[in-house]
């Protein structure tokens, strides 16, 4: 059984003093617009090679502007090789790729207190328009991202089409979703989790990490996002698309609960040092806002992003604020802890704050971009139901209040996007799951995994049973891949792409099943599968 870190009321959180009082001084230091003197900042930096092999990168798009981003890195996996001293970045946003029309440029300073990263937020470019960026540093030019800003508040678009996907284990396979990923005409990119994995790097896998332990500083934390951000795949799908993003577990530890670990032992300090890391990390490598800037071991992600009227997406963090998984974090019955009120999945701020921005959405679609599966799914046997304690379910309370909510206060076409369990779902959310009859309030995509757990396409009798014992169940596939969305103010097409294998690269892809739903009527309808 897991125990419980719960820190000392002190303004460290429970982390050594020193270590949180330098911690933060180290923060303070961080120039948000200026500030460091000019003497000691390098103009003209020479590398040892290309800073840029990691890339560019956008995301967090807003009517008027983008967040956009690189790192500097010529040893990417080296530590970064560069010295620790601030660098003069500059960048250059233009409505063309050859960069004839320049319409924004400007200069920022890369410190080395955030590992020579750069965020940049723009602000005043026009609604629902492409455009392109770069970064120079000494002589050196980044690649071309492009990037696109979101419509106008009031604007209603003809239509949208976005991609999901989460959980890419970078030891169990090639990311082979991505290259057809970028064929499709997309205007945005959203990531739900398990970025990267934590774990020590194992021989006669398909690719290895780097260490032989399980990472938990920050350097380590640096390292294995950069060894993800080198794959070329991912890279280049960062480079053409703005992306949305929130984490799971992995990026952290697996299946933590807010300040509790899944192993025993952990003493509170250790704990929160190594989420101070880990959150570090995350903000460093994703193009997010200062809105994001973490707190020592706390970050806040949470957040909305407005696409016109059309839609609006409500990226969830079920990590960082939730309660202990009841009764463990593997499959149990639904009893016992499982209905304490106080349990949460979200945090009462959070949750607060995700109710009443949908009671003012004025959005044909309100859309959830979290990690772990609402629907309640019985995945027992004749021996007795089994749910999944580390999902929704888990929370029967924060779940059902949810739901009811969805359906007293008549949101919009609620459409939930989940990731975690490396499988795809088509889930009809309904107020009681166990009648057949109940009002279906919403509809749940769950996509699969792009890498984790390897190949797919297998039988698994454990959710074979389950796709056939749960009513809500549309449909259920055990392929790797990712999934496509088209939006218009009258329907959502939803199309399962799969890749038969991630062992090698250069998987084709297939679509395995498209579903749709009617703008006013909840729950998901089969067009089509193979």
């Amino acid at each position: 059984m897991r125990i419980s870190n719960h820190p000392k009321k002190s303004v460290s959180y429970g982390v050594p003093r020193r270590q949180f009082l330098n911690y933060m001084a180290m923060v303070s230091a961080i120039p948000l617009s200026s500030g460091y003197l000019r003497g000691k900042i390098n103009f003209s930096p020479k590398f040892s090679s290309y800073p840029f092999s990691l890339g560019v990168a956008s995301g967090d798009p807003e009517p008027d502007g983008v967040v956009i981003w690189t790192r500097l890195a010529p040893d990417p996996l080296g530590g970064g090789g560069i010295d620790p001293e601030p660098i003069l970045v500059k960048w250059e946003v233009s409505q063309d790729e050859a960069f004839t029309k320049i319409v924004q440029q400007g200069s920022v300073v890369a410190g080395p207190q955030l590992g020579h990263s750069i965020h940049v937020e723009l602000h005043g470019l026009d609604p629902h328009n492409w455009y392109y960026f770069r970064f120079h540093a000494g002589v050196e030019v980044s690649p071309v991202g492009r990037t696109r800003t979101a419509p106008a508040m009031d604007a209603m678009p003809e239509k949208m089409k976005f991609a999901f996907t989460s959980c890419q284990h970078f030891e169990v396979g090639y990311f082979n979703g991505y290259p057809h990923m970028q064929d499709e005409d997309l205007d945005l990119v959203i990531h739900l989790g398990d970025y990267i994995y934590e774990y020590a790097g194992l021989d006669k896998r398909v690719r290895k990490h780097i260490g032989s332990r399980e990472i938990e500083s920050l350097d380590e934390y640096r390292q294995r996002y950069a060894q993800y951000r080198m794959d070329e795949d991912l890279q280049e799908t960062h480079r053409i698309f703005p992306w949305l993003v929130t984490w799971d577990d992995h990026e952290f530890d697996n299946n933590y609960a807010n300040l509790v670990s899944e192993e025993e032992g952990i003493s509170p300090e250790a704990f929160l040092v190594r989420r101070m890391n880990a959150y570090q990390a995350y903000y460093e490598f994703m193009p997010l806002r200062k809105r994001s800037f973490p707190q020592g071991p706390d970050m806040k992600l949470y957040r909305q992003c407005k696409y016109g009227r059309l839609a609006d997406f409500f990226v969830l963090d079920t990590r960082q604020y939730r309660t202990d998984q009841p009764n463990g974090d593997r499959q149990k019955p639904m009893t016992g802890k499982v209905f304490d009120p106080q349990a949460t999945m979200l945090g009462k701020n959070q949750e607060n704050w995700l109710m009443s921005g949908m009671l003012k959405s004025d959005a044909t679609w309100n859309v959830l971009a979290q990690q772990v599966m609402m629907a309640a799914l019985n995945r027992g046997d004749e021996k007795g139901e089994r749910y999944s304690m580390d999902q929704w379910p888990g929370y029967e309370i924060s779940r059902r209040r949810l739901l009811r909510f969805f359906h007293e206060r008549k949101i919009a076409n609620p459409v939930v996007l989940t990731g975690d369990i490396h499988l795809n779902w088509v889930n009809d959310l309904q107020l009681d799951f166990k009648n057949p009859k109940s009002p279906i309030v919403g509809t749940e995509w769950v996509g699969t995994s792009m890498s984790s757990a390897g190949n797919g396409g297998n039988f698994i009798p454990e959710y074979e049973r389950a796709a056939k014992q749960n009513d809500f169940v549309k449909w259920y596939n055990s392929n790797r891949g990712y999934v496509s969305c088209e939006l218009t103010k009258d329907n959502w097409k939803t199309s399962f792409r799969a890749t038969p294998y991630v062992s090698r690269k250069g998987a084709p892809i297939e679509t395995k099943a498209v579903f749709m739903i009617e703008e006013g009527r909840p729950g998901a309808q089969l067009v089509s599968k193979s």
